[in-house]
């Protein structure tokens, strides 16, 4: 069924909010917004039998994608499935309806496609939208950004399942999103959104990841680099003495060095601004206002990004292999990669149910030649936006 914006209703008030997913965003967000004047949830969508849903009202929940859009002013994707999402905001946007999400994944694989098509936005609670929210303020206070970072406390490239499980079990999330965690995966496609969408770029593959060091350190090594680059950069430091936050580093373009000084941002030239905290569901109504108010995206892919987030193998896979989980998965990490160091070879996010055309080693960056991708809406997103940006299309099956 398709929805013509031209015959939907004014906005009603408070603004009806749609929200798809029933996981710990979708919950903790629809807790927030009972206490809410401006916003009412009008239906949450769910793919899973209504009957096994709780910790929502019942009232609320469909499994029907129309009566959710029917039913709404705006959507709120946090389902953190691509394909899935990707079917949401399509029709969304045939209804001419906007669209808030908490999904880097979904951005980083077939965001750029979709944001030339309608109101798109990451939201902020998340590190990707609090670096844009960082970033905008520090434009207003007439800093120059060149380092958008990301804080992290722990990272292992290949940790064993049975770790994995025991952390899902101990914080109440499932494994594949602790596999993404500490891996490394959530972090390069959170930073690659980032880079993309402030029009910032990856100083090598991977990022530099600076470890241990203190954030006025790293801060000033991280300026030196995005300065010898010519661009600012998107990146991360791992540390766990500092707080799980974001941070900023830029110059001043007109501020006199002794008023930041005093101001207590250092001897310059590079100024960090420390946001020490991201909070998830508890932000998210600050875009979602932001977007009923008629004030833009906060931050997308961009219609032409820069970077992706490539599959690297964790140890060697047989040709013919089914990929059951690509993202938070036994067998791939994802790393950030320049789309000019790594043509079309296919983003992690689209690898889930795909199969292996080829052996690979560990260690190795799947190409399009290796794999077979089966036909979907997000394929097809993926395939129509290389061109785009100077690429030819995915050459896979």
């Amino acid at each position: 069924m398709q929805h013509s914006s031209k015959s939907r209703s004014p906005r009603s008030v408070p603004a009806r909010i749609g929200i798809v997913g029933t996981g710990f965003i979708a919950m903790g967000l629809c807790m927030l917004m009972r206490m809410s004047s401006e916003f009412s949830v009008s239906r949450i969508f769910t793919r899973r039998s209504v009957e096994s849903v709780a910790n929502f009202e019942p009232r609320l929940l469909t499994r029907s994608l129309d009566e959710l859009i029917e039913n709404s002013d705006l959507v709120v994707e946090c389902s953190g499935d691509i394909q899935h999402a990707a079917t949401v905001v399509d029709t969304a946007f045939k209804a001419g309806l906007p669209v808030v999400t908490m999904g880097a994944e979904f951005h980083v694989t077939v965001g750029s496609y979709f944001c030339t098509r309608g109101l798109l936005t990451e939201a902020e609670g998340d590190q990707p939208g609090s670096l844009a929210a960082l970033h905008e303020e520090a434009v207003s206070m007439g800093f120059r950004p060149l380092v958008y970072g990301n804080i992290k406390g722990f990272l292992n490239e290949n940790p064993a399942p049975t770790e994995m499980a025991y952390w899902a079990e101990r914080n109440g999330i499932s494994i594949p999103q602790v596999t993404s965690f500490t891996d490394g995966t959530k972090l390069q496609i959170e930073q690659a959104l980032v880079a993309n969408g402030l029009q910032a770029d990856v100083a090598q593959r991977g990022m530099l990841g600076l470890r241990d060091i203190p954030l006025e350190d790293a801060a000033l090594m991280l300026g030196h680099e995005a300065t010898a680059l010519g661009s600012p950069i998107s990146d991360y430091v791992l540390n766990p003495k500092l707080p799980a936050g974001v941070f900023l580093v830029g110059t001043h373009n007109t501020e006199r060095p002794e008023v930041l000084r005093y101001l207590k941002l250092g001897d310059g030239p590079y100024y960090t601004l420390l946001r020490p905290y991201h909070l998830c569901h508890l932000e998210m109504p600050r875009t979602i206002r932001r977007v009923l108010e008629g004030r833009g995206p906060l931050l997308n892919n961009s219609p032409t990004p820069k970077v992706n987030v490539v599959a690297i193998a964790k140890r060697d896979l047989r040709a013919g292999q089914l990929i059951d989980r690509a993202i938070g998965g036994n067998d791939f990490r994802g790393e950030a990669m320049r789309f000019s160091e790594c043509g079309s070879a296919p983003p992690i996010g689209l690898l889930t149910g795909a199969r292996l055309r080829n052996s690979v080693s560990a260690g190795q960056i799947l190409s399009a030649s290796d794999v077979d991708i089966p036909d979907s809406l997000a394929k097809h997103a993926w395939q129509s936006m290389l061109p785009r940006i100077g690429l030819r299309e995915l050459a896979v099956a």
